[in-house]
């Protein structure tokens, strides 16, 4: 694997030295920032409560987005035998 060389703005190296881990180069930073969250990240963040409460938050919007096509899907059919 090749480098590159870039240039920053001494405000923008702050920011990025500021999300430096121990261990962890900058090209470690640029790639874990770029590359989205993790859901492995966010291991253990959550107390035992918070997260049944959220996995029971996360089931009721799944069962109202299904109950929601449901409807959908049905009307489109109801629509084509009339």
């Amino acid at each position: 694997m090749g480098t590159k060389t870039i240039s920053l703005a001494d405000d923008a190296y702050e920011k990025l030295k500021a999300h430096k881990r121990e261990g962890e180069s900058f090209s470690d930073v640029v790639r874990r920032l770029a590359g989205g969250v993790t859901l492995s990240e966010y291991y253990g963040v959550l107390d035992e409560d918070t997260s049944s409460e959220l996995e029971g938050i996360l089931e009721g919007r799944r069962e109202s987005r299904s109950e929601t096509h449901r409807r959908r899907v049905s009307d489109i059919v109801d629509a084509f035998e009339e």
